[in-house]
């Protein structure tokens, strides 16, 4: 008996066998595609918020702002890699910072770094600091998200686990307890 598991096991992989799926492929990246994580749908908070501070330790490291947009480029998510290149590049040639930060002003993950670098341009003020803030912030907001969905899943996992539970309580502690009672009362007579 203990041979059979075995050889079932080994008959069903000799007919059934396992074929590599497009998971499996790899496929060369394009040398065209920008650099960066790959994302489908809204970009990571946390990504966000890891390139803002990036972005803050380059400053604090005395990069111009031109320079460390376009080192921290490559690293963060595609939209705001995007935003960051483009802005660099502007600094870079000698672009005013309204006019530089402009696009990365549509770019939702990049509209408050862009709002601070053209404050700090105008004003003289460190960036490094306030773009710290706004990480902490980030990494805030993503923290109050994460809890709102896990409190909506445990108000969401009632519903079904109240439709499977409250019948089988029904059934088993409720309608015994009255088919008892009622066995006993007419059985004896009472009524």
């Amino acid at each position: 008996m203990n041979w059979l598991v075995p050889m079932l096991v080994a008959g069903a992989l000799i007919a059934f066998p396992s074929r590599p799926g497009p998971a499996l492929r790899v496929r060369a990246p394009d040398p065209g595609a920008p650099v960066g994580p790959e994302v489908v749908g809204p970009p990571d908070p946390l990504a966000i918020a890891a390139g803002f501070d990036l972005l803050a330790a380059c400053l604090r490291a005395g990069l111009p702002v031109a320079d460390a947009a376009a080192a921290v480029a490559g690293v963060v998510p595609a939209t705001m890699g995007t935003s960051l290149r483009r802005a660099a590049d502007l600094l870079a040639l000698g672009a005013d910072a309204d006019a530089a930060w402009e696009h990365a002003a549509g770019d939702p993950s990049c509209e408050s770094l862009a709002r601070l670098a053209r404050r700090s341009a105008r004003s003289g003020s460190s960036l490094s600091a306030a773009i710290t803030e706004l990480a902490r912030d980030e990494r805030s907001q993503a923290e109050d998200a994460a809890a709102a969905a896990a409190e909506r899943a445990g108000v969401l996992i009632s519903g079904p686990l109240g439709l499977c539970f409250l019948p089988a309580f029904v059934c088993l502690g409720i309608v015994p307890v009255v088919v008892g009672l009622a066995t006993k009362v007419l059985g004896d007579g009472l009524l």
